[in-house]
C-alpha cells in the first residue's frame, strides 16, 4: 500500500511540475490497425493504419504523457513469427534502459497477443511497465474499442503503480498479467479473461488501480535472455482427441520439432496411439509438455500419465500457447527434462 500512494503522488507531482512521463509505443499492427469498407461491417483488413494515424483517436492522452511511436510491422497477428518476436523484445530491452524512457505500450492483433506477451514477460530485462492493447473492431467499425483500449495502455504504461508487474494487457477496461490472460470469444470486445486467477486490476479515469499481482517469476527476475539469438528452437502444439491419428507427431519429429506440447484432454491425458508415438518422440530427445484443452486448470504431475517414467513435463496451468513460448525459451537454456519441469514450476 506505501508502494502504491509513493508511486502515485510521483505521478501527481512530476505532472504537475511538468515531467510527464515519456511513453513509447511500438506498433505491430493488428485488427486495432486494421479498416473497413463500411462501418457496420464485419469485414476488414488488419494492419493498415500506422502508428500516427491511432493516435490520432486518442485526444488528451498528452496530459499524462509525452507519447511517441515505432512502427515495427503492420500485420495482422495471426501473422505473428519468432522473428518478429525477437525484434519486439530486444528493441524493448534497448529503449528500457534508456532513463529517458519510462514505459512502453505495444500495439499488436488479439489472436496472438497472448503468446507475445508472455514471451516479453520472460525476456524483457526491466521492471518498467509494458502494456499490451489491441481492439476487436476495426479503426472504422462503429464504437471501434482500439481509442479506449489505447488510452488506458498509455496511462497504465505512464503510471509508476506499473512498475514490478510484469507485462500487463489491457483490454475492456480490465488489466491481465501476461501469464494468465486469454481469449476466450472469436468477436466479442470483452473476449479477454484470466479464468484461472482473473485480471489484476482496472483502468478507470485516466489511472490503472491494482489488487494483486503474480508470484511467478518475470521481466526483470526472468533468467532467459535473447540478446545474443537470432532464432528460437522448434516447438510445436498438437491438439488431442478421440481416436486421433498420431501420425502428426512423428511427422513433426521427422520434422526437426525439439519439443511437442501435447494438448490434451481433461487433466492433459492422451489417447493411447498418441501415447506411443510421444514416447517414441521422447526416446529421440525430443521434449514433452503435457497440457490441457480444457481453457483452465492445472495440469498436475502423475495422475493418469506416469510422467516420472516417461521423462515428461506438465505445464502447471499455463495453456498450449503459453506453454510453446516457455519451453522455446527453455530449450535455449538446456534439454534436460527436469530442469524444465523446475522451469514450468517457476515461471
Amino acid at each position: 500500500m506505501k508502494k502504491v500512494l509513493f508511486a502515485s503522488l510521483m505521478l501527481i507531482s512530476l505532472v504537475a511540475f511538468g515531467q510527464k512521463p515519456n511513453v513509447v509505443i511500438l506498433a505491430t499492427g493488428g485488427t486495432i490497425a486494421g479498416k473497413s469498407d463500411a462501418a457496420t461491417s464485419t469485414k476488414y483488413t488488419a494492419g493498415q493504419l500506422p502508428i500516427e494515424d491511432l493516435l490520432t483517436a486518442v485526444p488528451g492522452v498528452e496530459d499524462f504523457a509525452n507519447v511517441k511511436g515505432e512502427q515495427v510491422v503492420n500485420i495482422g497477428s495471426q501473422a505473428m513469427n519468432n522473428d518478429v518476436w525477437l525484434t519486439v523484445a530486444k528493441r524493448c530491452n534497448e529503449l528500457l534502459s534508456k532513463g529517458d524512457v519510462d514505459g512502453i505500450v505495444i500495439t499488436h492483433g488479439t489472436d496472438t497477443k497472448e503468446a507475445t506477451a508472455y514471451f516479453l514477460n520472460l525476456t524483457v530485462k526491466s521492471s518498467k511497465p509494458i502494456v499490451f492493447v489491441s481492439a476487436m473492431r476495426n479503426s472504422t467499425s462503429i464504437s471501434a474499442d482500439g481509442p479506449k483500449n489505447l488510452f488506458d495502455g498509455i496511462i497504465t504504461a505512464a503510471s509508476p503503480d506499473s512498475r514490478d508487474m510484469g507485462v500487463l494487457v489491457i483490454s475492456n477496461d480490465y488489466i491481465y498479467n501476461a501469464r494468465d490472460v486469454t481469449k476466450s470469444n472469436t468477436t466479442n470486445v470483452a473476449t479477454f479473461v484470466a479464468p484461472n486467477w482473473g485480471p489484476v486490476g482496472i483502468a478507470y479515469n485516466g489511472k490503472p488501480y491494482y489488487y494483486h499481482t503474480t508470484l511467478r517469476k518475470h521481466t526483470a527476475n526472468s533468467e532467459f535472455d535473447v540478446a545474443s539469438l537470432s532464432e528460437l528452437p522448434k516447438v510445436d502444439i498438437v491438439y488431442g482427441y478421440s481416436n486421433m491419428d498420431a501420425s502428426i507427431i512423428d511427422n513433426l519429429v521427422k520434422k526437426g520439432s525439439r519439443g511437442i506440447v501435447f494438448a490434451g484432454v481433461g487433466n492433459g491425458n492422451i489417447y493411447p496411439e498418441a501415447l506411443e508415438a510421444l514416447q517414441k518422440a521422447r526416446k529421440k530427445g525430443v521434449i514433452v509438455v503435457r497440457t490441457s484443452r480444457t481453457g483452465s486448470g492445472r495440469t498436475t504431475l502423475d495422475a493418469e500419465v506416469n510422467d516420472a517414467e516417461l521423462e515428461f513435463v506438465v505445464a502447471d496451468d499455463l495453456n498450449a500457447q503459453k506453454a510453446r513460448v516457455l519451453l522455446m525459451l527453455s530449450l535455449t537454456k538446456t534439454q534436460n527434462w527436469t530442469e524444465i519441469q523446475k522451469f514450468f514450476f517457476t515461471y
